[in-house]
């Protein structure tokens, strides 16, 4: 697979005290434009200022309550480590729901964008983001907190960030994670299967990713983090967005 075939039109515990018992109901995508509770999108400042491992932007003045939070990166960024470990790890319920594992679903007949990037591609891409969001949105209506990892590129707004937004809701935190382009092409060869990307592949995709900077979103360089480490960067960059210090990881 040559780098234009793929990335150049890629979108892209247990233990603890006992919680209280959750009462679900079922939210229909019709009637689900904006998820409940969520905060409000952030104020952004462009560049915003550096502090230490990450990149944040003005304090928010959001409410407590249930968050969405997107967690963007290259391959090989962590993504979906750190996703797990910090909805394993928060007091407040909290869900992960990772693209990947979605888009996976389709068995016979799944679009391997390392084929090729084609319409059907695009189309079962699509598709797992239309599901990832109705099932945040469900879980925000029922007091869960959620977050979801998926490699969304700045130069693609309509299918990328925006995107989400329209599915999950205005209020979504997203959080970009930006180790170097060493630490991503080494954590890539340690992948197998069809999420494990070529070199080439992974350099242009980490190259793309740099248009994040001067966006607004915090950046969080996790090159030298590991997974706990970065998961309690991630709260200290939301409880900046959102202007409330969530609950401690157990």
């Amino acid at each position: 697979m040559s780098g234009s075939q793929y990335p150049a039109s890629l979108p892209a515990a247990s233990g603890g005290p006992p919680r209280a018992t959750l009462r679900l109901r079922a939210v229909p995508e019709s009637a689900a434009g904006q998820p409940q509770a969520a905060p409000p999108e952030p104020h952004r400042l462009a560049p915003p200022a550096a502090t230490g491992q990450f990149l944040l932007p003005a304090p928010g003045a959001a409410g407590p309550g249930p968050v969405a939070v997107l967690l963007i990166g290259p391959a090989g960024a962590g993504k979906t480590s750190v996703a797990r470990y910090w909805a394993d790890h928060r007091a407040a319920p909290t869900a992960h729901i990772s693209l990947d594992d979605v888009r996976e679903w389709v068995r016979s007949g799944f679009a391997d964008p390392q084929a090729g990037w084609n319409d059907q591609c695009e189309a079962q891409y699509r598709l797992a983001r239309r599901t990832c969001g109705f099932a945040a949105r469900n879980h925000l209506a029922n007091g869960i907190s959620c977050v979801i990892d998926d490699a969304v590129f700045p130069d693609r707004p309509a299918i990328g960030l925006g995107g989400w937004k329209r599915h999950v809701g205005p209020g979504l935190l997203p959080v970009v994670l930006l180790p170097g382009l060493d630490v991503v092409l080494a954590r890539n060869a340690e992948r197998s299967g069809n999420r494990r990307l070529s070199d080439e592949v992974v350099a242009l995709i980490h190259g793309r990713m740099a248009g994040w900077y001067g966006s607004g979103l915090p950046i969080i360089d996790n090159s030298r983090l590991d997974v706990p480490a970065t998961a309690a960067a991630l709260d200290q960059v939301l409880a900046r967005i959102t202007g409330v210090r969530l609950p401690p990881g157990r």
